[in-house]
């Protein structure tokens, strides 16, 4: 884990309510994979330290890791985030030039096998976020995948001419604006029965339901899963992201965020 004083590189609207935020602090982006994250706070000046925050309220927030690039300055790295409270709003208005002290990379990312040849991603709105770095790494190793894209309304799904063409989408609505009218689980167990890995993000609603679909199925594929929870430092040390699992009381921060789906549902 590494603690800096990342410069934006670009702030910019994606979709509907959803920013993209690009920084420069390659100490975050070395050594991260997929499913990691960060922890992000507001940092005035050049400070490096952690311990030296700045009187804000807001409570640091734990973002994944959206994409990484190489640039002539090293690696950069992303967030993708809905703008839904004042943190979120306080990050969509930063501007390049600001600094954010942030900490990482963070937690246990998705482990994909080098032998599994077909991989199902399962994204639930904002849940799409460290997908699309999974999806981008495992085409680059000659992985097939297909990325499930879930969503309420056409506004809630990624732009699809973003991705790689060799990435297989399938794009769910539940009012039927984009897409297959339906929900995303719907389409993930359709898609099952074929794949090596399968990986999802999204909301506990969806991990529910998959659970049980699986369940009703019979299928006892183990799927990784990406947890969110509210953590005041992502380090294991305020236990303020404990979750009960069926091997225990397990930390997201610690453990995490990478579960089994059967381990937590």
């Amino acid at each position: 884990m590494k603690t800096a004083s990342a410069r934006v590189i670009e702030n910019e609207k994606l979709y509907g309510d959803t920013y993209v935020t690009w920084f420069e602090a390659p100490e975050i982006a070395q050594g991260a994979v997929p499913g990691h994250f960060v922890m992000l706070r507001t940092v005035e000046g050049e400070t490096e330290s952690a311990d030296a925050l700045p009187d804000d309220p807001l409570l640091p927030r734990p973002m994944s890791i959206h994409r990484i690039r190489e640039r002539t300055g090293g690696l950069e790295w992303s967030i993708l985030y809905d703008v839904i409270g004042r943190g979120t709003a306080w990050l969509a208005s930063r501007r390049p030039g600001d600094r954010i002290l942030c900490w990482g990379p963070l937690g246990k990312g998705y482990s994909v096998r080098p032998t599994s040849r077909q991989l199902l991603l399962v994204a639930g709105g904002i849940g799409v976020a460290p997908l699309i770095w999974l999806a981008e790494e495992a085409v680059g190793n000659g992985q097939s995948v297909t990325l499930v894209l879930g969503g309420r309304t056409a506004s809630q799904i990624f732009p699809t001419q973003q991705l790689s063409p060799e990435v297989e989408v399938i794009v769910t609505t539940e009012d039927g604006s984009l897409g297959q009218q339906g929900l995303a689980t719907e389409a993930f167990m359709e898609h099952l029965e074929w794949c090596d890995q399968a990986f999802a993000c999204g909301p506990n609603a969806m991990f529910r339901a998959m659970a049980e679909a699986m369940r009703r199925a019979r299928h006892r594929r183990p799927v990784q899963i990406l947890l969110e929870e509210r953590m005041g430092c992502g380090t294991a040390i305020c236990y303020g992201c404990a979750v009960e699992t069926r091997k225990g009381i397990k930390l997201v921060c610690k453990d995490g965020p990478r579960f089994d789906l059967r381990d937590i549902y």
